[in-house]
């Protein structure tokens, strides 16, 4: 159990975009959209790929960007990068989501896809770009783990 007693999202699966760029999310994921959570999502881009959450989380992370400074450049910055792209995302009677358009273009999303569970969300990466991230986060995984020591894990 996670957050708010919910389960977290674990785990990875390959899947594959349809010709309208709708996404069939896994079981496992929408077992824990479906019994703890709304069954919709909150889509929009973080790094090179895109990262979906649930409208309980995404509410907590809206609700601290309120805080933001207007005139802060990060903050403002922050707000047009991710606040800006998010979409709500609705699931379709077959398990499928519709990712917009230009998200997809902005995470290079073409057909074969990959799903990663981070917690409270989940990342969609193209595949291909996945494995660049997996190969950079393997040769920095030494000084990765010495910053992750540093928080009490």
């Amino acid at each position: 159990m996670g957050i708010l007693g919910k389960p977290y999202f674990r785990g990875q699966s390959i899947h594959r975009l349809d010709s309208k760029g709708r996404l069939r999310i896994p079981s496992k994921f929408r077992e824990v959209l479906q019994n703890h959570y709304t069954d919709a999502l909150i889509i929009t881009r973080m790094g090179d790929c895109l990262v979906a959450y649930p409208p309980e989380i995404w509410d907590k992370i809206e609700s601290k960007a309120q805080q933001f400074s207007q005139v802060d450049p990060h903050q403002r910055a922050f707000m047009r990068y991710f606040i800006s792209s998010a979409e709500e995302c609705e699931f379709d009677n077959q398990g499928r989501v519709l990712i917009p358009p230009l998200l997809r273009e902005r995470a290079g999303l073409e057909q074969e896809i990959l799903l990663a569970g981070v917690l409270t969300s989940f990342e969609i990466w193209n595949r291909t770009t996945w494995e660049s991230q997996i190969n950079w986060d393997r040769e920095s995984y030494q000084q990765i783990m010495e910053s992750i020591a540093g928080t009490g894990l």
